[in-house]
Parts: C-alpha cells; structure tokens; sequence
C-alpha cells in the first residue's frame, strides 16, 4: 500500500511538473515547430516591432505589421544571404540593370539630342511623351512579367527582355521620325527594360532577406554606371561618329551584359503556379502595402523630372552646351554611391526610413538649389551632383520596400502590381512638365521645378504615413 502511494504520488509530481514545464514554454516555440506558421510579412530588421531601447513583447497574439521574433529568426534561416551563387545573382542582375536603367537615366541625354535634332520641329511636350512612355512600360508591364517570374523563373524573362533590347536600340539607331522612335525606343524598349529590370529585383530578394537592402544598393548602383557609360557616348561619340553608330555601339555593349544576365540570374524557390498574372488589387486592402504604393508613385512621378529637363534649363540658363550635355554623366556619376550608401544604411536603420529621409531631402535640394539657383551655373552644377546622389534611393530601395510589405514568394506579383500602379507616374510626369514649360517664356521653368519640389513633398508624406502604417509612429522605431 505504501509503496502504491508513494508511486501515484510521484506519477502526479511527473504530470504537474510537465504541465508546468509547457505552461512555461515560450509561445514562440510553438510558432516555431508549427508547419503552418508563416510571418506576415518580412521585416527591415529581424526584430519585433520594437521601438529601440525597449523590451520587446511577450504578447502571444500576431497583429497586422507585427512578428513573433523567433518566427522571424526561422523565416530568415531560409535565406542564404551570401554565397557564391547568390552573388553571382547578383552579378547578374546588375549586369541586366546596367543595360537596361542605364538607358533610363540616359532620358535627359537623350532628350536633349532628340528634341535639338531628329524632332526639333516637335514642341517640349510632344517629345516629352516619348521619354514617358520608356519608364511607363518598363513599370506598367510589370503587372504581367512579375508573376510570370513567380511562375517560370528568370530565365525565359531574361533572354526575352535581352534580344528586344538590343532590336530596340538597333532601330532606334535608324529611326528618324516620330512614330519610329517611340515604337522602338519608347514601346519596345521599356517593355524589354521591365523584362530585365523586374527579374533582377526578384531574383535578388529571393537570395537576400537581412543584407537585401545592400545587395539590391549593390545591382542597382548598374543604373548609374550604365548612364554615366551611355551618356559619354551619346556625347562624345554621336558628333563625330554620328547618332547611329553611338546608339548602335551601345545596343554591342547591351547584348555582352545581357550574355551574362542570362548565365547567372536564376531563382531560389520552386515555381509557384497558384498565382495568377494579374494586379493584385486585394493587396491593396493591406495598409501598409497601400501607403507604401502611394508613396513610390510619388516618387516615381517626381524623380524623373529633373533627369529629363535639367539639361533644357542648363541651356536656357545660358551654359555652355558642353558642359549641359556632361550634366547627366555627373549625375548619374553621383548616383552610384547615392544608389548603394542608402541600400547600406536601410538594412541597419530601416528601408522606409532611410527611403523617408532621402525624399525629403531631395525635396529640399529642389527649392533650394534648383529653383533658387535656377539663373546660377554653380547651383545648377551642385544640385546636380546632390540631387544625383540622394535620388538614387528612387530605383535601389523602392523594390526592397515593396518586398518588406509581402511574402517571399509573392515578391514577383506585388512587385508588378507596384510598378504598374506607379508607371502613371512616370507616363504623366514627363509631359505635363513638358507642357508647364511650353505655355511661356523662359521663367516657365520655374513652373515645371516647383512640380517637381511639390511632388516630392507630397512623396516625403506619403512615405511617413507608409511607415506609421507598418512599424508605428516612434521616431525610433526601425522599419
């Protein structure tokens, strides 16, 4: 009898001590050995939703824009962040976006020769919508090339974005009338822009969860290169050589960066056949992938402005078209570092952030030197250097905070939805500058700088509501 008590008093000490060994579980374990527990979205930093120099919270319940941090932990696991192929991916992805936004940010080159040669009989405006139909596309179609990446991987895309670029740039070289132009440079051209452009943004965060802010600074720094690269040859080629042979030596370099996107840009995860090719407007009912939206429309609208008219105002400001000419090579000098310093600082101090800071100061930087300095050769000159810089967040880490509000494996199709959203942006800001600038006399530059500055006022809000919405409102708070 003693002994039989004695086991059944043991037994029940077992049982009370292993229920309070499970009561003592941290409730992260659990979320951690659940298959089903997925996070709700990826975080700038893999922290809870903490303000910094606070604990963070034992609260067991998941709220939209939070994350249990050990979940967090497990989900970052999952990403190589480094290794010889992820940075061959992006190798490769650097290697298409030199070829393809190098011809973005070679707008404003172009637009000058275009508009001064080929169409000099058209008014601003009208070549205008030549130069907004480019980046229209390249953001437009991404609505369909997004999940097509989701669905077949980088491979197809890129080969097919490469060949349409080069027959972009081979007829564009031999086009001189209106039509022709804006079919092969505008139409074609965007479109296989957006092919390369959106593969390498996916690709890379595929690879990159915590670093992915300074690997996408790292590939995007190719915009700058492949503008500075492109814009000397426009200006130091073309004269002497013609416009042709300049577009066409550009269209040679394009195909050799293109062979090499096509070897190592591949994708990580298997296909994902349940999404279907098309704008993800339920995404849209998501706060913080709203705001944030919005806010890239903003920029995308305003930031292309400068690029395509700093060198009219140079012009009509009285400088020498030399040195007019070499201010987009300056610019997108001053944009490499501008395009990996901040992919850099966002993985440490947050990516809408860090996104937040760089539109405000370049909305400083537009009243201040360009609108104020408008009549001065030397604020022309360093605006174009500061503004060269801080915009290049505008292509570096507008994918990386479009992918921060979504899952890994719905970066395609979110991504293309962003894009196709903000491309009315980038399709109406070109023309309705144009237009500003055609209804007057000189000081109608004025007009088209102050569009410019209140876009990137209203871009500046956008992006602090965006990041209220997904991190809180603490001036502390990472995200």
């Amino acid at each position: 009898m003693t002994n039989n008590k004695s086991d059944s008093t043991t037994k029940e000490k077992d049982t009370n001590s292993t229920e309070d060994k499970s009561i003592r579980e941290p409730i992260s374990q659990e979320l951690d050995n659940s298959p089903q527990h997925e996070p709700t979205f990826e975080k700038a930093i893999p922290y809870d939703n903490t303000v910094l120099g606070e604990q963070p919270s034992s609260n067991n319940d998941t709220v939209f824009g939070e994350q249990d941090l050990s979940s967090d932990d497990n989900d970052l696991e999952k990403y190589p962040e480094g290794g010889l192929q992820a940075w061959l991916v992006v190798l490769g992805s650097w290697c298409a976006m030199t070829a393809g936004m190098g011809l973005l940010n070679t707008l404003g080159t172009l637009h000058a020769w275009i508009s001064t040669h080929q169409l000099s009989s058209y008014s601003s405006s009208s070549v205008g919508w030549i130069f907004s139909t480019f980046p229209f596309f390249l953001y437009f179609a991404g609505v369909q090339i997004g999940p097509l990446f989701d669905v077949y991987g980088p491979r197809v895309l890129v080969m097919t974005g490469s060949i349409g670029l080069v027959v972009a740039l081979m007829t564009l070289s031999v086009s001189t009338e209106y039509y022709q132009i804006i079919l092969s440079f505008g139409v074609l051209g965007g479109l296989s822009t957006c092919c390369l452009f959106t593969t390498a943004v996916s690709a890379i965060g595929h690879w990159f969860h915590a670093r992915r802010g300074f690997a996408m600074g790292i590939a995007c720094t190719a915009g700058g290169t492949g503008g500075l690269a492109f814009s000397l040859i426009i200006l130091f080629l073309a004269p002497k050589i013609g416009f042709g042979w300049a577009i066409r030596i550009i269209g040679f370099i394009s195909a050799a960066l293109c062979a090499v996107a096509c070897l190592f840009l591949r994708s990580r995860l298997p296909p994902n056949k349940t999404k279907g090719a098309k704008i993800d407007i339920l995404a849209l009912k998501d706060p913080p992938y709203a705001a944030t939206t919005v806010a890239i429309f903003l920029v995308e609208f305003a930031v292309f402005i400068p690029y395509t008219f700093l060198v009219d105002q140079a012009l009509d400001a009285g400088m020498k078209q030399k040195l007019a000419y070499a201010l987009i090579p300056i610019l997108n000098a001053a944009a490499i570092p501008g395009r990996l310093l901040p992919g850099y600082i966002a993985d440490r101090y947050g990516r809408l952030n860090t996104m937040t800071v760089t539109a405000v100061i370049c909305c400083l930087l537009t009243f201040l030197l360009w609108l104020i300095g408008s009549s001065s050769h030397a604020a022309i000159i360093a605006y174009t250097v500061l503004f060269g810089f801080w915009s290049g967040a505008a292509i570096s880490l507008t994918p990386v905070c479009i992918q921060q509000v979504c899952k890994t494996e719905d970066i395609g199709k979110r991504t293309g939805t962003t894009f196709t959203i903000s491309s009315f942006g980038t399709l109406i800001g070109i023309p309705i500058a144009g237009a500003i600038l055609g209804t007057g006399p000189r000081q109608d530059y004025n007009g088209l700088i102050i569009l410019a500055g209140a876009s990137y006022v209203a871009a500046s809000a956008a992006f602090v509501v965006a990041r209220g919405l997904t991190g809180g409102w603490g001036i502390r708070v990472v995200i």
